[in-house]
This record gives structure tokens, C-alpha cells and sequence, in this order.
């Protein structure tokens, strides 16, 4: 716990310090605090006051608080109230107001062992001159990129002699095409007509260009090297579509990548989906220079391919076997729908006219019933006309399938169908929709590469990409240079971890790992009462399989400190998930003192979504779920693993980082947030994004509590954020009787073009909370934003400075030089040791620091959080928190899963119609909220 060192204090106490950046609020100045052992006591030592003093406003609070003082705690010291004026604004209509600044670099980083490394970034050579910004209007509108940039090419050949003579423009797809000399049209807006050849009939469009404005090369210059606050985001992105003008020509653009159809053999991923390679490209400022960043990539598309085929992929028959179906089962009809629908198909009936169409649906009926309303002609008489039946009289084709069903095309209300068996799948359609586990797994193997194969494929991708031969590049004045740029890393030292038992052993971590062996728990559980549900098949996992597991998990648990004492009350086999809920309701009121229900599953199944709804929502027992091949086959990794889980999950601490070699953040009462927001996969346009958010519960930090909300789909700012932070504070206030003096925040899954948006809210929306919770109450926040979604990849210079079998950087490789931000505090961090593939570094930009970090230090404490996740003896690529909400937030996808959907995807309760979506979202929130005995717990690890 914390204890009081003696100091001097003026009367009436500490005085707020003024912060340093502009539109912060005063922080309070914090009480001298040093750890002793263990720090804050564990939830449940000591009475939790009755009422809460956080929630007490002014002079009433602080008497209430001096009142239930815990025995440890030293009376806090009245404070003048911060003047209302300092403070962030409570009302949200203000928020544009303040111009929230990310703080500059402080210093760069020193500590650790110095390693030099080679990063995928290509230096950039750029003049001093300007680049001419226009804007282009292309009517009629909605036109695919590729489309556009074919008008915009047309346009600059035909009107060459009037406008563009020697000039390459270069064009981003859109709305923005930019010269490097001005065009001869001054600023008046130019309108033209382009007509681009088509399949049976030209298409005429209207072009108007008009003229922006200069975009300086040279400001970008200054900025690059710390003479000017900002970087100018325009000119960054002008450069980025001069240089990606020409691959946008040459192949299928998808995000900030390149791909091209593979050639000769590709690794089929089943369901009609093959692995394109391509390569990754974008425009990065970092310090005293651009660079130009450039990785290996892959993803999934459509394989091109008759329609039939693709029908035979994703429903697993073959071929050969279609002709004896004699038609789709409704669930066959509705599988293949779900995959078909939205992909462009060409038809291959009318020879060389193969028109291209996007499929809307699939019909109930075959081709040989599915009527549509034909005009003939002559008469002008319509009929009602079968599919099979028209194509046999208009186009002289016997359909071979005319059992199966047609494509419905185009506009739904047109009622246009074609036979499934003249549709070709159309190539380079990128696969959005969520790939299946066997095909995520193909796809790592078929992508994954040692650090130095995917040094060696970057850079031979460089030198036959020829920037410098690109006549739009060279128009522009840029040069690429074409070798790594090589940057100074420093390998971190990682912390010492305490366990506990009689021993009290510590363990030093090698390369990102340690062991437990002959160590115990920090602090384990006793389990005494205790049930195993099998929902496996007897014939599985029979009764012998069964005592043999309960035997070796009883050993392992024994030797690891959380002893589980005699035979489990309740080992009884069962079957579907309608039998989860009142299995669990019939132990929890036979066995009042039942701690864990141990429950085996046969593979994937929706038992385990239901079994996760019962346990954490509905009844608040722990649960822990294992695969039955575990259980007739166990190894003491597999046990061990289980009782590090089984262990949190009843209160207990697993091992705690050594308290004398942590940071001097933890001198002061410190709250460690994780925030994630996790939104449905691609082409899900129903269901609701789910925000996570967890706090740390004790001084290690080790133990968490979370707080979760379901919000719109795909919204990523988290709107409830200041009632789930407040929450957590009072939570953490009842387990240590402390308030924070600091705030940490690690915030995951937000990009570039949102760390505005989401600072702007969401540090307003923590200050609120604190507000909330005692007028003038204003611990010191910092906001780090935490990245994985980069591609950034590092490798060593030298060789013997590699990792593991996969060559990689070493666990604790940090960056904070070469390739970071001009001037903003970032920093490049691998916590992690690479097993298979190429590690990939989290970089975390510092958004907010009222608490005025050195780089050394938030670095260092950075990696020990990585060291902190309870699942695994490793160190992990992120901090514990930041994971631990990802955790909650797919967790809580489980809550919202009916019990009668097939499987773990399942779908939410529904409400169709618009005037239902408050309503469902409201029944949504509630499926989400976990029970008064759970949330206390770890029960999502």
C-alpha cells in the first residue's frame, strides 16, 4: 500500500501547478508517495467506506473522506478549488473551441542496449518548389476510381494541344488531380465533355477543372525540420498521389496497397478465394525528411472463375456431383447467397460482348421456373416467360443446370435473371467479407516470412518498382533512394516478475519469455467447490479421460499455489446449448459456495457463446471453457496455461511486476486504463460496434475491472466514455481506498485521421468524469494512442543481433529516432518475441500528457506493462490493458449471440424496421452488462 513520506507542506497545503500546454486543466499537485511491498492492499482489506467521497462535492467530501479513512491513508489536505475558468469545458458544443495539441517530443529515449536496424522507409528527395492543386467534378458522378482515372487519362490526350501540352498531371482517383507547372486556364473553371469507348454503346462524361490552390513544397521542408508546428497534411498527400499515380494504372488498388492477379500456382483458401500478393506504399514524414514507406502484403480475392465453380467451392461439392443435386436446399440457396451477393459477374452467352453486372440476390426458383415479363415483338403483347425457356428460344442454349437457381442482376426492381451457368466470375474483386479459421490459417501459411526473406522481397520490390524512372515522379523533381534507411534502436532491459507462495521466487525474462516452473501464484485461490459440465460426446471424452484430466489439473494447480481441493460436486455429461442456462441455474442453488464450473466442449460450438452468456450476464459464476482434445490428451503447458486463467478469474493475483524496480510513476496512486472499440466485419452493415473499456484495480497493476457499452455501428469515438471511466474510478477507489493522482491511458484501434477527433472527446470526456466525482478533482491524464495496424517492419543490421528461428528484432526493440514524427512524442516498441513471420513493432503516439513523461520512462513502463498480461509467461505486443479491453469487447460479441444461431457468428436479436434501432440497441446494452459477481473479476481472460 501507499504510505506517506514526511514533507514539509505550506499551510493549507499543496498548490496547483499550472500546466505547460495551452487549454489543459490545472492538475492537483500529488501527495509524496513511495510503494512499500506489494502496494495498494487487495479488494476486500480493509471496509469500503459506506458512502463513496469521490462522489461528495467540495468541503463535504473531504469531511466524508476524513471520516472513513482507511488505517493506511493519509488524510488529504484541503485544496483550493481550480478556478472554473481553467477547467475543460463541460459542455460539448464548446469542444470545437479548444484546440487540443499532441506535446512535442520531450527528449529522446537512451536506456537500454544501443542495436542498429534497418526499417522498410526509402528516403525522399523533394525541390523547393510548388505543386498546383485542382479540383475535378466528373458528371454523372459515382464512378469507380478505375473509371475516373480512365476519363481523366482520355482527357489529358485529348486535349493535349489545347491545355496539358507537356504536362503530366497525376490524379488520385476522386476529386484531386495536381500539375507541377500551372495549367494555362488561370482560375476560371474549365468544363469539358470525354467520352470513353464502351461494350455496345460510348459513354460521354462532363469534366469541369478548376483551380485550387499552390501547395509549398518548401513549408514541408520547415516543418520536417521543426521550424513550423504542424505538418501540412495537403502537401503530404499531394506528394502521395504523384507517387501513386502510375501503380494506380498498373494494378488493382485496394487501400494504401497494390496488388496483380497471381501467376502460375496460388494457394486456393477454399470457398472460391485465392491469396494475391501485392505490395504496401505511403508517404510518411518523419524527422528532417520524407520518406517513402514500402512493405510486402497480401489479402484474399474472388478467384475468376465460371459462376458454376464458384457455387461448387462454397457449397464443398464438386463438380461432378452438381448434376445429381437436382436443386439447393434453402440453407445451401442462403450460404451461396450470402457469399455472391455484391460481386461483379460477366456473361459469357453473347461471344465477344461480355457485359459486366453486380448480382443483387439469388432465386427461390430454378431457371426453369423463375418467370420474368417479357415484351414480344411484333405484338407488343407481354408474357409471363420462363428463364431456361428464353434461352433456349433467343440464344439457342439447352441449360445444363436448369435445376439450379438464377442471379438476380442490376436493380432489384428490374427483375433481371441470369442462369448461373453463362456468369463468370469478374477478376480482382478483393474479398471483404470475415475469412473462415481454415482459411485465415492457409493464408498466415501462405504469407508468412522469416524478417530477413521479407527484408530481402522489399527490396528487391524497390528496385523493380524504378521510381526514378516514373515520367511522373521525375516531372514532379523527386528522387527515391533505394536503400533501407538504417536507424539506432536500443534493446530495453525487461522487468523482474514476483511470484509468491513460500518461496517468493522471481523469474527474469529471456527474449520475451520465462517459466513457472517451481513457482507459485503472487496470491492463489483455494478452490473447494467445484463442477464440471462435459458437453463432448461420452464416446469422446469418456469417464476414465474425465479422472485422469481432474487428476493432472489437480497436481498442476497444487503445485502452482491454487490448490484444487478434493473431487469436483457435480462431473456430468450433456448436450446443446438450451441446456447451458438451467444446468448452471440447478449448481448455482444446489451448491451455494460453488466457485467454477470447468465445462469441456467438443470443438466449435454455440455452447460456448451461451455458456459465456450464463456465466458472466445471467447467474455471475466463473466459467472456464476447455477443448476436449485437452482433456484426453493433457500436456502441463496446456494445464498450467489453464490455471493461470482459472486463477484471475476468482480474484487471485498470478505474479506482479518487482515492486522496487518499477517506474517512479507508481510513487503516486496510478490508474491504468485500456480502451478498444470493435466493430462488425466488412459488409456487416446491421450490427452495433461494441466499446471496451478496463481500469486497473490494484498497485502492481494486476488485477482489472471493465466496463463495456454496445454504440452504433461502426462509430469509433466511445460515446459513453465519461459514465464508464467514472465507473472504473469509483471501483478502483472501493479495492484501495486511494483516488489517482495520475491517469493512464492506453487507447487501441485508432488511426491517423482520427487522433483529433477522438482526443478532442474523449479527454474531455475522462476530465468530466473526474469532475463528476469531486469538484477541482483533476489527477494529471496522458493519452497514448496504441497502433498495430502499421506497416512499419524493422530488422536487424547485423546478423548476430537476430531472434529466434524467424531472425527477427529482439523483445524490448525501441525506436524513438529516423522514422518517428518531426516533432510529436512517438516511439516504435516490439515487446514481443517473433515465433512465425515477421514481428511487427506497436507504435504509440502520445496524444496528451499532463504528467510530462520523459521518453526513458514511458517507454520503460510501456514494456512492463506488456509483461503484465495474466493468459501467458510472455511478454505481450501491446500493454496488458490495451489487450485486456480488446478481450472484453469480443467477449461481449458472445453475450450478444442468440441461443438457437449455428454457430459463434451468430446473429443479434433483430429489429428491422428504423423505428426499432433504439429499442434493439437498447436490448443490446442490457445483453452486455455482466452480473454484480463478475464484473469485479478478470472474467474475461
Amino acid at each position: 500500500m501507499y504510505q506517506q513520506q514526511p514533507q514539509q507542506q505550506q499551510a493549507g497545503g499543496p498548490q496547483p501547478t499550472p500546466q505547460q500546454q495551452p487549454g489543459t486543466a490545472h492538475m492537483m499537485q500529488p501527495q509524496q508517495y513511495t510503494p512499500m511491498g506489494g502496494g495498494m492492499p487487495p479488494a476486500g482489506a480493509g471496509a469500503a467506506p459506506t458512502s463513496n467521497p469521490l462522489i461528495q462535492g467540495g468541503a463535504a467530501g473531504r469531511q466524508q473522506q476524513q471520516q472513513h479513512q482507511h488505517p493506511m491513508q493519509p488524510a488529504a489536505p484541503a485544496r483550493p478549488m481550480v478556478p472554473a475558468d481553467t477547467r475543460l469545458p463541460a459542455n460539448p458544443s464548446m469542444m470545437k473551441e479548444i484546440d487540443f495539441q499532441p506535446p512535442s517530443r520531450p527528449n529522446v529515449g537512451v536506456m537500454g542496449k544501443p542495436i542498429w536496424l534497418k526499417a522498410n522507409y526509402f528516403k525522399v528527395q523533394i525541390p523547393n518548389g510548388d505543386i498546383h492543386h485542382y479540383d475535378i467534378d466528373i458528371k454523372p458522378d459515382k464512378c469507380p476510381r478505375r473509371v475516373n482515372r480512365e476519363i481523366i487519362s482520355t482527357m489529358v490526350e485529348n486535349f493535349r494541344t489545347a491545355i496539358f501540352q507537356d504536362r503530366k498531371p497525376v490524379f488520385d482517383g476522386r476529386k484531386n488531380l495536381y500539375t507541377a507547372q500551372a495549367l494555362p486556364i488561370d482560375k476560371q473553371k474549365l468544363e469539358v465533355d470525354v467520352t470513353l469507348p464502351g461494350e455496345g454503346r460510348d459513354r460521354t462524361f462532363q469534366v469541369s477543372i478548376k483551380w485550387v490552390s499552390r501547395v509549398s513544397l518548401y513549408s514541408l521542408k520547415l516543418a520536417l525540420e521543426g521550424k513550423l508546428i504542424g505538418i501540412p497534411f495537403e502537401t503530404v498527400q499531394a506528394l502521395d498521389v504523384v507517387m501513386r499515380h502510375l501503380p494506380s494504372m498498373r494494378y488493382t488498388p485496394v487501400g494504401r496497397s497494390f496488388f496483380s492477379a497471381p501467376e502460375g500456382y496460388t494457394p486456393p483458401l477454399g470457398g472460391g478465394r485465392e491469396v494475391w500478393f501485392g505490395f504496401h506504399q505511403s508517404m510518411r514524414p518523419s524527422q528532417w525528411k520524407m520518406m517513402l514507406n514500402i512493405d510486402v502484403s497480401a489479402t484474399a480475392f474472388y478467384r475468376a472463375q465460371p459462376c458454376v465453380q464458384f457455387l461448387c467451392d462454397v457449397l464443398e461439392i464438386r463438380s461432378d456431383d452438381l448434376r445429381y443435386l437436382r436443386g439447393l436446399t434453402d440453407s445451401q440457396r442462403v450460404k451461396f447467397t450470402k457469399e455472391i451477393r455484391g460481386l461483379k459477374v460477366e456473361i459469357t452467352h453473347c461471344g465477344q460482348m461480355r457485359r459486366k453486372y453486380r448480382v443483387c440476390n439469388v432465386t427461390r426458383r430454378s431457371a426453369s421456373s423463375q418467370t420474368f415479363p417479357l415484351q414480344l415483338e411484333g405484338t407488343g403483347q407481354t408474357i409471363e416467360c420462363a428463364v431456361a425457356r428464353y434461352f433456349q428460344e433467343k440464344h439457342n442454349r439447352t441449360l445444363v443446370y436448369p435445376f439450379l437457381p438464377c442471379l438476380q442482376v442490376g436493380q432489384e426492381q428490374k427483375h433481371t435473371y441470369l442462369p448461373i451457368e453463362v456468369c463468370n466470375i469478374v477478376q480482382g474483386q478483393r474479398c471483404i467479407k470475415k475469412l473462415t479459421d481454415s482459411q485465415t490459417s492457409t493464408m498466415i501459411k501462405a504469407t508468412a516470412r522469416s524478417a530477413p526473406d521479407r527484408e530481402r522481397e522489399i527490396a528487391s520490390l524497390v528496385r523493380k518498382a524504378q521510381f526514378n524512372n516514373d515520367p511522373y515522379v521525375q516531372e514532379f523533381g523527386i528522387k527515391v533512394i533505394d536503400e533501407m534507411t538504417e536507424v539506432r534502436g536500443r534493446v530495453l532491459p525487461p522487468p523482474k516478475i514476483q511470484y509468491g507462495g513460500d518461496t517468493r521466487m522471481q523469474a527474469t525474462p529471456n527474449q520475451g519469455v520465462w517459466d513457472m516452473r517451481g513457482k507459485q501464484f503472487h496470491s492463489g485461490i483455494n478452490i473447494e467447490v467445484w463442477a464440471i459440465a462435459c458437453f463432448a460426446n461420452q464416446r469422446t471424452c469418456s469417464d476414465q479421460h474425465l479422472r485422469l484430466f481432474i487428476k493432472n489439473l489437480q497436481r498442476i494447480s497444487e503445485d502452482a499455489g491454487m490448490p484444487i481441493r478434493g473431487t469436483p460436486v457435480f462431473c456430468k455429461y450433456a448436450q446443446g446449448s438450451e441446456q447451458v442456462e438451467p444446468l448452471f441455474k440447478h449448481l448455482c442453488e444446489e451448491y451455494r459456495a460453488l466457485q467454477l464450473i470447468v465445462v469441456i466442449l467438443p470443438g466449435k460450438t454455440p455452447v460456448y457463446a451461451e455458456v459465456k452468456r450464463v456465466g458472466d450476464t445471467l447467474l455471475g459464476i466463473a466459467t472456464q471453457c476447455v477443448q476436449v482434445k485437452n482433456v484426453t490428451k493433457t500436456s502441463p503447458q496446456t494445464l498450467s496455461n489453464l490455471c493461470l486463467k482459472i486463477n484471475v478469474k476468482l480474484g487471485g493475483v498470478n505474479n506482479i511486476l518487482v515492486p522496487t524496480l518499477r517506474p517512479k510513476i507508481f510513487n503516486d496512486p496510478v490508474i491504468f486504463f485500456g480502451a478498444d472499440v470493435t466493430h462488425p466485419p466488412a459488409g456487416d452493415t446491421r450490427k452495433p460496434s461494441i466499446a471496451a473499456v478496463v481500469g486497473s484495480m490494484d498497485a502492481h497493476p494486476s488485477r482489472y475491472s471493465a466496463n463495456v457499452r454496445v454504440q452504433p455501428h461502426r462509430e469509433e469515438i466511445i460515446r459513453d466514455l465519461s459514465s464508464m471511466v467514472r465507473d472504473l474510478m469509483i471501483e478502483f477507489y472501493k479495492a484501495t481506498h486511494y483516488k489517482p493522482v495520475r491517469i493512464i491511458m492506453y487507447r487501441d484501434g485508432v488511426s491517423e485521421g482520427q487522433f483529433n477527433q477522438v482526443l478532442s472527446s474523449e479527454l474531455r470526456a475522462i476530465r468530466h468524469a473526474c469532475t463528476m466525482l469531486e469538484v477541482g478533482y483533476q489527477p494529471g491524464i496522458t493519452f497514448i494512442v496504441v497502433q498495430k495496424r502499421h506497416h512499419t517492419r524493422l530488422f536487424c543490421r547485423n546478423q548476430e543481433d537476430r531472434s529466434g528461428k524467424s531472425g527477427n528484432i529482439p523483445a524490448g526493440t525501441t525506436v524513438d529516432v529516423g522514422i518517428c514524427h518531426p516533432t510529436e512524442f512517438d516511439f516504435y516498441l516490439c515487446s514481443h518475441a517473433g515465433i512465425q513471420g515477421t514481428s511487427r513493432p506497436s507504435h504509440y503516439h502520445v496524444l496528451w500528457d499532463d504528467n510530462n513523461f520523459q521518453a526513458d520512462d514511458l517507454q520503460v513502463l510501456t514494456y512492463q506493462l506488456c509483461h503484465t498480461y495474466v493468459r501467458c509467461t510472455r511478454s505481450v505486443s501491446i500493454p496488458a490493458p490495451a489487450y485486456y479491453a480488446h478481450l472484453v469487447a469480443f467477449r461481449a460479441r458472445y453475450h450478444l449471440v442468440d441461443k438457437d444461431h449455428e454457430s459463434g457468428e451468430g446473429s443479434l436479436q433483430s429489429g428491422h424496421a428504423q423505428q426499432d434501432q433504439d429499442a434493439h440497441l437498447q436490448a443490446m446494452s442490457k445483453a452486455v452488462v455482466v452480473h454484480q459477481n463478475t464484473v469485479r473479476n478478470m472474467y474475461f481472460a
